[in-house]
Formats: structure tokens, C-alpha cells, sequence
């Protein structure tokens, strides 16, 4: 035997005899009948391994060429390839090496999986069913099964959760899921072993901005297979959190901030959900028509190679209050940093943790996931056949090239929200995360009730806080 080779056995496929090798380098080779070398990656492609009498099936997901009309996820097929082992002790080696060689790669073994039956266009349970379940059972994980009822019951439930149980938090969802399992995670008094928890998210909701970064960095598409490929290969890496204060009101964002244009695009068009995703397009449309400008400014604590924008400024910085328990935010002496400082009025202003806000909007193409930074994206006076093709530009991310947006690195922000600037009596609306942290006088629903009022808050970013499911 090769010493390369984990393993090395006689066995029967499709009729035919053939050797079947197992290397270090985790690639399982053998010849088909027709004496044409095979070979699937442990790592990459195998989900799991069974046994049914003398035979071993080997489950896995591996990816075509072009699209796969009908199949789960453009790209990603699932196929079994059955060995005959020529006795019972060959077949004991076989499942001793490739079951060994798959449990030495740190897969989760149990997942406790959150589904939001509301999201998006509602498609969540079916997205599970169809796409992930078969997959998750392929590779032998077990799962326990919540489906969310009601607004922050993901919270809820994440923040009481026995994490001793399981290997990974999963959301099929779109973003807010994931929200609400890192804002309950971060309550625990044992928030810091909690973060260790890794968290999966598979698209299942209107933005998918996480997954989509996630997915985008390593070129692969996002689809409910490649997001649960990612999940069950097991691979980790940390992601920044950021800390929203007003008083003692606090929210953990891991996406995005955002005050003017998006925002009011993001909340407002929520009337129209009924027509998916196409609801931002269609209003933002309508907005830039209608286009407002708002009053305000924004101190910041600029990255290294950044500090030349806006002017110097000294801050009142907001302190942490000890109320809460859990994680109380990034150990940092703000008062002692260099502050700078821009003045409206403000098309809008956008704070990103990762590099797209949704499936179509890539928000910040600088953006790292743990760099311990959040992009700012700033939108000034801009005419409005400019601004649709700026926006249009979203896509691709050329839109940060254009004079009428300033786009930055910075550590802690302070935002200082204004009225707008033809009407003095109406005001705007923030979001982080796709939820509405303070609604202004004379905005949608300005009747609600929200987390914090719509006056001065700050956000400061935490680095490599959370962890993560992400894809090889």
C-alpha cells in the first residue's frame, strides 16, 4: 500500500471490481467499469457514509456544470455511490477509514435549527424540507426542529438555550433570525462562551445580506445548497459585532445601520411584501422621485488612512450602563480617540458590517468581516438622474465611485439624526438589521413603539465577536 493511503481495498461497483483508495489528502479514487478514474473529496463533496449488508454508500454533493433545472440549488446535485466490500472484515476498514477521516474534520454532529414561517415570501418551511433536510439527513446530522411563532422569539429562545447540546445554531430565514440569535446569545451571562456557538444562516427571506457576503467571498452562489454545504463541512471564522447605545437602550447589529434613502426604502416599502424582493426596486424608484434630504451629522473614529475626511470634533460619549447583564460592549476609552465630524444635510447614511445588504445590493465592497471596522457610505446632494444611476450601480458595488458618495472605514460612530429639510415637522427613520430602531415625527408608523427615540445614538464595533458557518 501507497503510503500516501489512509486506505486501500478491493471492492465491487457497478458491476465491476476496482480498487478503492482513501489519501491523506482526503480524496476517495476508484475506477468505474469502464476503467475511467473516479474520485469524490471528503472535505469538499462527501456528506456521510451508511451501511446496507456488504455494502457501504457514500452520500455526497457535488457540483455540475451550468445551472440544474430542478435540482436542490444551481450547481449542487446529490448522488450516491454504492461499494461492495468482498468481506466482512474489508467493509469494517472501509467504514473505520472514511468515517474516521470525515469525524477528524470537526463536523457539527447536532444542530438546533430555527425556521421562520413568516419571512420573506413565507417559503422558509419549504426551503427546509425540500432543500435542507434531505442534505442534513445525507450526512447524518441531527437536528432539533423551532419554528419561530412571533417577533423576537428567536431571541427568546436563543438566549435560554442548552448550548451544551448542540454544535451550531441554524437559521433558514432571511436576516432577522440571525439578528435575534446574536442579540439573545450576547444577553447570556455566558455570553462569551455562547459566541462560540457557531451560527449557519440559509436563505430563506427577502435580504439574505449575510449569506450572500458569506457565499460571495469564495465566488459560490447563493442558493439554500451551497449555504447548506458551508453548514455541514463545518469550516468557522469570526465575524465583528457592532453595539448600538441610547441611554440604556442597546442593540447588537452584524449587518448594517442604516438613516435616509435606505432606510426609508427598507421600512417603508414593507407595505409591498407581497411582492418580494422586487418591493425595493419598485419603491426605491419611488423614492428617488420623491427624494427627501435630512438635517443631522455624524461624528466618527476614523480607520488608519482615513483621517483626513470631515473636520476635528470633540464628543460626548456615551457610557455603558451596567443594568444589563451579558455583554456590555467593546472595552474601548472613546473620549481618548481622535474624532471627526461631517455635517448634513444628508441624502442618507449607511453603516455595513459585511459586504452586501441584501442578495442585490452589494452596500460595501471593502467591507471584511472581521477587520474590526464598519463601512460608511454617506450620499450627499446628488441630482436624481444621477442618483437612479448610482443606484443602479448597487449591484456590482461601482456605486461608492461616484462624487456624490463619500465612502470610509471607521471604529465608532456617533449619529446625531435630523429633521427633514423642506418640512422641519417630519423626520426620518433608522434601521439596523432590517428593524426599526427609532421611527421620527410624521414617518410610517411613527405610532409604534420602537427599541430607542429618534435623537443622537452610538455604535461602536466590537472585532471578530461572533462566529460563523462559512463556506471553504
Amino acid at each position: 500500500m501507497d503510503q500516501h493511503h489512509i486506505l486501500y481495498e478491493e471492492v465491487a461497483v457497478n458491476g465491476g471490481n476496482t480498487a478503492l483508495t482513501l489519501s491523506t489528502d482526503g480524496k476517495l479514487r476508484w475506477y468505474d467499469h469502464g476503467n475511467v478514474l473516479r474520485w469524490l473529496s471528503l472535505d469538499r463533496e462527501v456528506l456521510g457514509v451508511s451501511i446496507a449488508g456488504r455494502q457501504i454508500i457514500i452520500r455526497s454533493f457535488v457540483e455540475i456544470g451550468g445551472s440544474c433545472i430542478g435540482c436542490c440549488g444551481g450547481g449542487l446535485v446529490r448522488k450516491s455511490v454504492v461499494f461492495e466490500a468482498s468481506s466482512e472484515d474489508s467493509l469494517q476498514n472501509l467504514c473505520h477509514k472514511i468515517q474516521g477521516y470525515i469525524d477528524s474534520l470537526g463536523r457539527p454532529k447536532k444542530l438546533f435549527i430555527f425556521v421562520n414561517p413568516f419571512g420573506g415570501r413565507k417559503s422558509a418551511s419549504k426551503v427546509f424540507i425540500n432543500d435542507v433536510k434531505p442534505v442534513l439527513e445525507d450526512a447524518n446530522i441531527e437536528y432539533t426542529l423551532q419554528e419561530t411563532k412571533y417577533q423576537l422569539h428567536a431571541k427568546e429562545v436563543s438566549h435560554s438555550l442548552d448550548l451544551t447540546k448542540y454544535d451550531g445554531i441554524l437559521c433558514v430565514s432571511g436576516d432577522g433570525i440571525l439578528v435575534e440569535v446574536v442579540n439573545g446569545l450576547l444577553e447570556r451571562e455566558d455570553w462569551q462562551a455562547a459566541l462560540k456557538m457557531a451560527i449557519g444562516v440559509i436563505p430563506a427571506g427577502t435580504g439574505n445580506g449575510m449569506i450572500k457576503s458569506l457565499l460571495d467571498s469564495v465566488g459560490q452562489p447563493c442558493t439554500a445548497a451551497y449555504a447548506t454545504l458551508a453548514i455541514i463541512q463545518g469550516h468557522k471564522r469570526s465575524l465583528d459585532v457592532a453595539t448600538i447605545l441610547q441611554g440604556e437602550a442597546r442593540f447588537f447589529s452584524v449587518l448594517m445601520l442604516a438613516w435616509g434613502l435606505i432606510a426609508d426604502i427598507d421600512i417603508e416599502s414593507e407595505q409591498y411584501r407581497w411582492m418580494g424582493s422586487a418591493r425595493m426596486d419598485i419603491y426605491g424608484l419611488q423614492r428617488i422621485l420623491r427624494l427627501r434630504k435630512y438635517n443631522g451629522c455624524i461624528s466618527f473614529v476614523p480607520a488608519p488612512g482615513f483621517e483626513d475626511l470631515g473636520e476635528p470634533t470633540s464628543v460626548a460619549v456615551e457610557p455603558l450602563k451596567s443594568k444589563h447583564r451579558g455583554y456590555q460592549g467593546p472595552k474601548l476609552d472613546l473620549e481618548s480617540l481622535s474624532w471627526r465630524k461631517l455635517n448634513g444635510p444628508f441624502i442618507g447614511i449607511w453603516l455595513q458590517n459585511v459586504s452586501w445588504a441584501s442578495e442585490k445590493a452589494m452596500a460595501a465592497p471593502n467591507a471584511k468581516f472581521d477587520d474590526g471596522y464598519l463601512d460608511l457610505i454617506l450620499m450627499w446632494d446628488c441630482p436624481k438622474l444621477s442618483l437612479m444611476s448610482l443606484m443602479s450601480e448597487m449591484s456590482n458595488g461601482h456605486y461608492v465611485r461616484s462624487p456624490h458618495v463619500l465612502y470610509t472605514k471607521v471604529k465608532a460612530v456617533i449619529l446625531e439624526p435630523g429633521s427633514r429639510t423642506v418640512d422641519s415637522t417630519k423626520e426620518g427613520i433608522i434601521d439596523s438589521d432590517g428593524e426599526v430602531l427609532a421611527r421620527g415625527k410624521g414617518t410610517y408608523k411613527c405610532g409604534l413603539n420602537s427599541l430607542m427615540r429618534y435623537d443622537k445614538l452610538q455604535m461602536v464595533v466590537d472585532q471578530g465577536l461572533a462566529t460563523f458557518f462559512t463556506p471553504i
